[in-house]
């Protein structure tokens, strides 16, 4: 309980950490796969759900919402946006870019301190 406490008396979201985790799970969904439409859905929920793990096993006191997008690389590009109303000394966000030959990776990470 001690190390769950002195993680939640943390302020701020570590954006770094949450890239890096992000990134080590998107790696070890997408690395070394060429773009197919017909895994999308499970590319998308494993990387999702395994971020979502990691972070909660942080054990710091924030609800995350985790989004990803996978699109089919081409000449047309890719541009998402997101806005948020929120606290900024507390609450963050961070977005992580992956690419290779065939196809781009997009993932947002939100996270909202919960106040105790």
């Amino acid at each position: 309980m001690e190390e769950y406490q002195r993680h939640c008396d943390e302020v701020g979201f570590n954006a770094e950490e949450a890239h890096n985790i992000v990134k080590e799970c998107i790696d070890g969904v997408l690395g070394g796969e060429d773009y197919d439409h017909t895994n999308i859905n499970q590319w998308t929920a494993s990387i999702v759900e395994q971020s979502l793990a990691h972070l909660v096993k942080l054990g710091k006191a924030y609800k995350y919402i985790v989004t990803c997008a996978v699109v089919q690389r081409s000449a047309y590009g890719f541009h998402t946006a997101n806005s948020c109303f929120w606290d900024t000394t507390s609450d963050g966000t961070c977005t992580i870019r992956w690419e290779n030959r065939t196809m781009n990776c997009i993932v947002n990470v939100f996270a909202i301190a919960i106040v105790l």
